[in-house]
């Protein structure tokens, strides 16, 4: 049997706890060269895309902006449409929210994007489940887990239809005039249903790629079944390899109730890395990085999270809080309910699992945090890590993995330069782009009907419905 192709992805570090913002190699995150570095550096390493989460708010916490948070976050599509400009293979991947945005704007913004970077667009589909981000939204308020689903749905099939509304004939040209033009019915959609009553012209020619590649990121049950049904990679938080290969499973195994095969949705989990010339250089490297990443202060906020109160008094060197959490649908620490920083739904169960943790490690609270917290990381030389990815792929733990380096926006250069070329060595990794869209670097098919070349060379520019 051939050997599966290792996927390598690269996420820009925004809102989560990864970044090292003391290490004096970091740069901005706002900063456009940050990001321009981060997708060149990918792009030399023939990854298959960049990926930008999203906050639609700052987050806050007893009253503050949280620590950990960006202060400032730039436009994901702006971001996206600029990086289309200094790259040429790599694809461009954006979380964009379905809770709060349109069907006809987002299916637009893709096509665009999709356009304008030659079929390397895809879409992370999102929802979002808390009222203090939907604060900054007309709607407000935020919808209850199942309406999250039903909505993400039909925004989704909303979209393909405004996608599918050119056929790829629709563009054409005319002799006479020396000029591209539309068709008459070009573009019209109708979509009505519980959530989307709209109906018009959709005014962006087909993608280049038919549609953008869908991306999900939901762990429910709900969020895996749409999954199946919907997307084309999963962007998983199981990186670890037993619960990788349960997961993996787990997913792989619903495509079948919706009439797809298994090659047809790509797992990909998020993962960190810390390389060293030894496996124990990486091992005393690996420590000093989740310690600037939790510090003591960041340690009593997470702490605080779960526990639904206020804890500034609390020792981060010592144990755990002797009482239970506050268990309650509303969040503690703010005004109006707003949970503004992380949801846990078994709060008094997830600390009585700490407690024993800690105990049996004889771990302070600190220490503790800096566990719980950390996601799956490739700690070694750049051989170890090489051997690892690529068993965790062969063994079918994930297809890939979006990698998150700890600085921005250096910190990829050194698996670029140390790891690839292994993995490469190995036959597992490409040396040279095959195709020109992120679909052919996925390798996932076309959707039937589409042309990978219309509106490509600017086709539709005088276009008229």
């Amino acid at each position: 049997m051939p050997l599966k192709q290792v996927h390598l992805a690269a996420h820009f570090p925004g809102v989560n706890n990864t970044t090292v913002w003391s290490d004096p190699a970091a740069g901005s995150h706002i900063d456009f060269a940050s990001f321009r570095h981060l997708a060149q550096t990918a792009e030399r390493g023939r990854f298959d895309f960049l990926f930008l989460a999203e906050g639609l708010r700052l987050r806050e916490q007893g009253g503050r902006i949280y620590d950990l948070d960006v202060v400032g976050r730039p436009d994901t599509f702006t971001v996206l449409a600029a990086l289309a400009a200094v790259t040429e293979h790599l694809g461009l991947t954006g979380t964009i929210n379905s809770t709060f945005n349109e069907p006809y704007e987002v299916a637009r913004q893709f096509a665009s994007l999709d356009h304008l970077s030659g079929g390397r667009a895809a879409w992370n589909v999102v929802t979002s489940w808390d009222a203090f981000t939907g604060e900054n939204f007309r709607r407000g308020g935020y919808l209850p887990q199942d309406q999250r689903y039903e909505r993400a749905e039909t925004f989704l099939a909303a979209a393909k239809v405004l996608w599918d509304s050119w056929r790829a004939d629709d563009v054409v040209a005319d002799a006479e005039s020396g000029r591209f033009l539309a068709r008459p019915d070009a573009g019209a959609f109708e979509i009505h249903d519980r959530q989307f009553d709209i109906g018009g012209r959709f005014n962006v020619p087909r993608p280049s790629q038919g549609r953008p590649v869908i991306f999900q990121a939901g762990d429910s049950d709900e969020g895996r079944d749409f999954a199946a049904a919907e997307a084309d990679a999963i962007f998983s938080r199981y990186a670890t390899y037993d619960e990788g290969r349960a997961f993996y499973e787990d997913v792989k195994g619903r495509l079948a109730r919706f009439g797809r095969r298994r090659d047809e949705l790509l797992i990909l989990p998020a993962a960190t890395f810390v390389l060293g010339d030894t496996d124990a250089e990486a091992a005393d490297l690996a420590h000093e990085v989740r310690l600037a990443q939790v510090s003591p202060a960041t340690a009593i906020a997470f702490l605080e999270q779960l526990w639904n109160t206020d804890l500034s008094g609390h020792d981060p060197d010592g144990p755990l809080p002797a009482f239970d959490p506050v268990e309650s649908d509303v969040d503690g620490l703010h005004s109006k309910g707003r949970a503004s920083v992380r949801r846990h739904d078994r709060r008094v169960d997830t600390a009585r699992e700490w407690r024993a943790r800690a105990e049996a490690g004889g771990l302070t609270t600190r220490e503790l945090v800096v566990e719980v917290t950390g996601r799956q990381a490739f700690v070694g030389s750049p051989r170890t890590v090489a051997d690892r990815i690529n068993r965790f792929v062969q063994d079918d733990v994930a297809d890939g993995f979006i990698l998150v380096p700890h600085v921005t926006p250096g910190g990829l250069d050194s698996f670029v330069d140390r790891v690839v070329p292994i993995l490469q060595e190995l036959g597992v990794h490409r040396t040279e782009y095959d195709g020109s869209t992120l679909r052919d670097h996925l390798g996932l098919a076309h959707p039937d009907g589409a042309s990978p070349t219309v509106a490509a060379t600017g086709a539709a520019t005088g276009a008229t419905a």
